[in-house]
């Protein structure tokens, strides 16, 4: 069996920038053992499989190295550019039915498509008095100076370098373990041009460290718009690839803009 694959770098100007996704268009979902090998294959921190139903209708599933997810945000936004550039161009808005409902993606003229996402209210974490600084000490930095939990588990900082200087060295993963977590957000204001910075970590899902991370601003987007009463926010994923987006508070809903760019495409043979 041979089937077609993009690679395409989401929240990017241009490749080698932003976070990688690969994108796997099907006329039916294959085996979800299988579609998971593949995932492995390829080693990204998310690979998509989407299904055409109609027309700007897809089914789209996400899958990391270890496992199938259940929201990602840029490979959703990485889908839809394929969607636009090459599969579909006449199309101005694609709908995808996914494990976190329906997400749609509009396109932009600038090419900055804008992405509605289901929003994440965090609430405080009730963690052991010890988390603060095993999380830290994993992380090689600092601890944060408050701790919440939606999806994930957030950290927030004061001080954007303490963000921009974390170094994991210790077992992440494990430290989330104890709070029933996989995966850990790092975030403080921007001490530069944006409304804030974050890096998100996932090694319990064989993401060390995600590059960008759509479904992390879908709890960071509403924290700081409540927190610096703005609807629309710039943010910058610190991460040594990092990337930009456009961020929009929509309530219920949690908008995000980015570029994507075309890192390759190919077939593979299994």
């Amino acid at each position: 069996m041979n089937l077609k694959l993009w690679q395409v770098d989401a929240f990017a100007e241009k490749p080698l920038e932003g976070n990688p996704a690969a994108i796997v268009p099907l006329e039916r979902f294959l085996d979800t053992a299988l579609m998971q090998k593949i995932a492995n294959e390829n080693n990204l921190a998310e690979t998509a499989f989407l299904v055409w139903k109609s027309p700007g209708q897809y089914d789209l599933r996400w899958f990391t190295p270890e496992s199938e997810v259940d929201l990602c945000g840029h490979a959703t936004l990485a889908s839809a550019w394929l969607i636009f550039e090459e599969l579909d161009p006449e199309l101005k808005q694609v709908c995808f039915e996914t494990r976190s409902g329906t997400l749609i993606v509009d396109r932009s003229r600038d090419g900055q498509h804008s992405m509605s996402l289901p929003s994440d209210i965090v609430v405080p974490l009730d963690a052991p008095p010890d988390f603060a600084k095993r999380i830290a000490n994993a992380l090689g930095t600092v601890a944060p100076e408050e701790l919440y939990r939606g999806r994930y588990v957030l950290g927030v900082w004061e001080e954007a370098g303490a963000v921009r200087g974390i170094r994991p060295s210790g077992d992440v993963g494990g430290v989330l373990r104890s709070v029933n977590s996989w995966g850990f957000i790092a975030t403080a204001p921007d001490d530069q041009v944006n409304d804030f910075v974050s890096r998100f970590f996932a090694p319990e899902k064989g993401v060390s460290e995600d590059p960008v991370t759509g479904s992390a601003h879908c709890a960071l987007v509403p924290y700081w718009s409540k927190r610096l009463g703005k609807k629309t926010l710039k943010a910058r994923q610190v991460s040594p690839r990092g990337g930009n987006l456009l961020c929009t508070d929509a309530g219920e809903r949690t908008i995000l803009a980015g570029s994507c760019a075309l890192y390759m495409k190919g077939e593979i043979t299994i």
